[in-house]
């Protein structure tokens, strides 16, 4: 596939990783300013609460994310280690891993700049500081192994669900379920990003590049040796998508599967790009839905 080839037909899923990044980074702006200033109406809580309902809320977030019918079209990877670890499993297309590792970052970004229009001085200021993520008291060698811990963690969970079949359908759920244990139990470590386009959403309107290196480097090389201990286990040849979530009646540009074609009004068919008429019925056979 050429890079004209993955613009022309495949952008919708660039956009879509954006979006969705964007939208995951406006819900940890929006519930970190309503949680964690000084001024917050529940800050009468305790900190540990606090932190419980904050990692609740990022996990639901993450969980609505994957099962909503945009992110099961794109796969819903919203991280670039998530998308270098299917790269490195073949499972995606070398021109769209980096067309959705520059979604991710540009969406991101979008998603802290709009909080902040909003939000201003409560999310910029201390403790939100534009929710960005930097290494805790313990220091910057520790947020790297634990960054790079909870990286391989989450793949790890990824792969495992999505890779059977008994289980891919709990993929998403198991995403959130696991997200909201690294940030309820990890947060104080190292902010529990695992994501560098996550980071970079922060740092770039905070201007904030405090231990972006631990970022940039620590959740590729945990989600990437998740990769590899996948391929050592299980084979080059193992079942799975580079879809968290793998529908049947929605295309998926990384395995190249299409929705059966379905029968339906040439009305309904307008626009469709192949129409194949069913004999004697005044109907047609589309493949509508797919595209």
């Amino acid at each position: 596939m050429s890079l004209r080839d993955a613009l022309r037909e495949h952008w919708p899923e660039y956009l879509i990783e954006g979006w969705a990044l964007g939208c995951f980074m406006v819900s940890v702006g929006a519930f970190a300013t309503l949680l964690f200033p000084p001024s917050s109406p529940l800050s009468f809580l305790p900190d540990t609460v606090r932190t419980v309902l904050f990692a609740v809320v990022i996990g639901v977030t993450a969980v609505l994310l994957i099962h909503s019918p945009c992110g099961k079209r794109s796969g819903a990877h919203m991280n670039p280690a998530v998308t270098l670890a299917f790269l490195r499993l073949g499972k995606i297309h070398p021109w769209d891993a980096l067309f959705f590792v520059i979604a991710q970052a540009v969406g991101g970004t979008l998603g802290v700049v709009l909080v902040a229009a909003v939000a201003r001085e409560l999310f910029a200021a201390p403790p939100v500081s534009y929710a960005v993520t930097v290494a805790g008291p313990q220091g910057a060698a520790i947020a790297f192994i634990a960054e790079a811990a909870i990286s391989f963690g989450l793949m790890a969970t990824v792969l495992a669900f999505s890779s059977s079949a008994r289980l891919a359908r709990f993929t998403g759920l198991a995403v959130g379920v696991v997200l909201a244990l690294f940030i309820g139990v990890e947060l104080p470590l190292s902010g529990t990003s695992m994501n560098p386009a996550r980071t970079l959403a922060s740092a770039v309107p905070g201007m904030m590049w405090q231990d972006f290196w631990i970022y940039l480097l620590a959740p590729p090389l945990g989600m990437l040796a998740a990769a590899q201990l996948h391929l050592h286990v299980r084979g080059s040849a193992a079942a799975g998508c580079a879809k968290l979530l793998h529908p049947d009646n929605v295309r998926c540009i990384h395995c190249g599967h299409r929705p059966p074609p379905t029968l339906c009004t040439a009305t309904t068919c307008a626009g469709a790009k192949r129409v194949s008429a069913a004999a004697g019925t005044g109907s047609a056979l589309c493949s509508c839905r797919s595209q």
